[in-house]
């Protein structure tokens, strides 16, 4: 008994050209017979000539055995009620408008002998890469529901769209365009009246560009791609807050050198001036500490404006009617700055200090976007982080104080955790070294990074820069906001959409 040959294909995707005609003319009497069959000549050739891009053809072995049509239309010249002859003028596509803002689907086809190998697939695949390329703000198309026919005396079109939704009905064009990342906008009634499996009624589908740039954007506008700077500094025995300044300005010029668009400095980071103040208590060292907080602040607010950069001021103590807190500031490059106070403090800075916890979360607006500031131990509240991220938040930043390996590994892997789980970008930074004669400030244990959510976008384990364990240094690195666009809708796991706010919320009080 001979053993059946096994098929070759050889699968090319390329634009239709005009001598093509008869050749889709034929592919389409195969698929539409009892639609009307082929377009006509003069409406190929007007669909070709009219926009050449958005006509795609898959080949096997030179036969045509799948395609796709489609044009740009001014989508508000058309809205959501329109008719398939309406918005593709009778199939000649005189609508076609260039300078449109949307990718309207036209047609899609594949020969039936061949709609096992997923053609359908690559071809809206094609189209949604057209429409990034072509910088449109959605893709838009009018979809079948062949299979209603069968469930027209049972079910209302909107249910039917809603069982195949549910996936209690399987529709083979329905079905198949949700698959494809659609969403259905609205039913439409008379869409292609000659649809008789459909009885005329079509769902108008959705897929949005998440790339989409405005084309005119104002001068200032938020950024998609940040650079953000990281200090690991080394804790030493500094004498005036001047001397203090000067160290962290050799650190923010470095920085800024690069264009950073963020500095990110360590928790307690005026702590080298905690040597001035060796007669003290601790609680009463700290407390004095506090009093060059502001000085300090205006200091790195001219710099933040002179060298161009947002700097996140690690943090520092602030004392006032006679309550202690621990303060992180947002100082912006425009000269505004706002502050961030810690609200789960540690039980050293409560017995040793009494250090008081904030009451309110921040999430702060700035030229790149909105970020949040979790100082320390707030990083290991995952709370905190999720209504960061629900309110906006796409960068946090963590400053720290550690002394002890295992407690910086406390930070640094639930950071890491902060990171996957809110698919958002975490930097953190510590201090290194050691100052003798700061009681409770004597060691140090750090190694800065900078985290991203884990899906393909990012690195395999989801880490964009690593500092070397206490040593003073910098890390520089580039976070692209779009890719926070991409993981949160196409990424393989997405934790912000795939909560269930029917079973559990999250809520400040």
């Amino acid at each position: 008994m001979k053993k059946d040959k096994i098929k070759k294909h050889k699968l090319l995707l390329r634009h239709l050209t005009l001598d093509d005609y008869d050749n889709i003319a034929v592919l389409m009497e195969h698929v539409y017979g009892n639609l009307g069959g082929a377009w006509k000549k003069d409406q190929y050739t007007s669909q070709i000539t009219r926009f050449p891009q958005g006509q795609i053809v898959i080949e096997d072995n030179g036969l045509l055995v799948a395609a796709a049509l489609s044009m740009v239309v001014d989508y508000a010249r058309f809205g959501d009620v329109h008719t398939y002859a309406q918005i593709t003028s009778n199939g000649y596509l005189t609508h076609h408008d260039p300078h449109g803002d949307t990718l309207y689907g036209v047609d899609i086809f594949v020969h039936p002998k061949y709609r096992g190998l997923r053609l359908g697939r690559r071809l809206y695949d094609a189209r949604k890469e057209l429409c990034r390329n072509l910088n449109l703000r959605r893709f838009i198309a009018g979809g079948r529901i062949p299979g209603y026919a069968k469930y027209a005396d049972t079910l209302t079109p909107v249910r039917y769209i809603e069982e195949v939704k549910n996936r209690e009905i399987y529709d083979p064009v329905l079905s198949f365009q949700l698959f494809n990342g659609f969403h259905v906008r609205k039913l439409l009634t008379g869409y292609l009246p000659v649809d008789l499996d459909s009885k005329g009624y079509a769902t108008l589908l959705e897929w949005v560009n998440l790339d989409y740039v405005d084309k005119t954007p104002s001068l200032g506008s938020s950024k998609n791609v940040i650079r953000l700077g990281v200090v690991q500094w080394q804790m030493r025995t500094l004498t005036s807050v001047e001397e203090l300044l000067k160290h962290a300005e050799f650190f923010i010029d470095a920085v800024a050198g690069y264009h950073a668009d963020f500095v990110l400095f360590p928790e307690y980071m005026s702590a080298p001036l905690m040597g001035l103040f060796n007669d003290k208590s601790p609680p009463d060292a700290i407390r004095a500490l506090a009093g060059f907080t502001s000085e300090i602040r205006n200091g790195l607010l001219e710099m933040a404006m002179s060298y161009n950069i947002n700097i996140i001021a690690g943090s520092m103590p602030e004392y006032s009617a006679h309550e202690l807190y621990n303060v992180s500031w947002l100082l912006r490059r425009d000269g505004t700055f706002e502050a961030q106070y810690k609200i789960h403090v540690t039980i050293d800075e409560v017995s040793c200090w009494g250090v008081k916890g904030g009451d309110a979360l921040k999430v702060f607006d700035t030229d790149c976007g909105k970020i949040a500031v979790l100082i320390c131990y707030d990083s290991e509240f995952p709370e905190l982080a999720r209504l960061a991220t629900i309110q906006g938040a796409q960068i946090i930043f963590v400053p720290f104080w550690t002394d002890t390996k295992n407690a910086y590994q406390r930070v640094r892997y639930c950071s890491h955790a902060r990171a996957i789980e809110n698919e958002c970008f975490v930097a953190i930074t510590g201090s290194v070294g050691n100052l003798p004669y700061a009681e409770n400030m004597d060691i140090q244990y750090a190694q800065a990074a900078i985290f991203s959510p884990s899906d393909f976008s990012f690195p395999h384990d989801a880490i964009l820069a690593e500092a070397t364990p206490n040593t003073e240094m910098t890390l520089i690195a580039d976070v692209n906001l779009d890719l926070l666009k991409q993981v949160r809708t196409r990424g393989a796991a997405r934790n912000l959409a795939n909560r269930r706010p029917d079973l559990y919320r999250l809520e400040w009080f």
